[in-house]
């Protein structure tokens, strides 16, 4: 979704943005929406072979699963839509939402290090990051056999991301080039 809006900005087809009744959020979700699509898939496919290829069981609930998955979907591909919508090129789009995404999500999110062993900015970047509640979604579901109300803390900071990151990604897309 990082190329979705600076492609059409290179290209100059954003202009159909400015001239047609549809809003922001209309355009944005209109663009992410078939990017969550892909992600479900993936993240279909990525569970499948866990259990096919490598053996690994779901013990715990897969509605769980699939839940905390679809909404990190719409979150990271939201991480994506919120860089597009302020740079101009692609490579910038590419370049700040990999750095912003895979670097807190590797270092900051409990995947190496838990995140109460972190002190300082690092345990409050682990702490907002929802790279870390997905991780304890997928962990408890594969690992400790829990269900839906035994995670349910960590569906709270993923539902508040969603409209944050949605919400800023419309707020800063301009409706006409200045």
């Amino acid at each position: 979704t990082a190329l979705s809006v600076v492609r059409e900005k290179e290209l100059g087809s954003i202009i159909n943005l400015y001239v047609t009744p549809v809003t922001r959020a209309e355009f944005l979700l209109g663009k992410q929406l078939p990017y969550v699509g892909l992600a479900m898939l993936n993240f279909v496919l990525m569970v499948l072979m866990s259990i096919t290829v490598f053996d690994v069981p779901v013990k715990g609930s897969a509605l769980t699963l699939m839940l905390g998955a679809l909404l990190y979907c719409v979150i990271s591909t939201g991480f994506g839509l919120f860089f597009s919508t302020f740079t101009r090129s692609q490579i910038a789009a590419m370049f700040f939402t990999s750095i912003a995404t895979m670097l807190p999500a590797v270092q900051f999110s409990g995947m190496i290090d838990p995140v109460s062993s972190l002190q300082g900015a690092g345990r409050m970047i682990g702490e907002i990051y929802p790279a870390t509640y997905m991780l304890d979604i997928s962990r408890g579901v594969f690992s400790k056999a829990l269900r839906f109300d035994d995670l349910r803390y960590a569906f709270m900071p993923l539902l508040i991301a969603i409209p944050v990151i949605v919400g800023a990604s419309i707020a800063l897309l301009k409706k006409q080039e200045t």
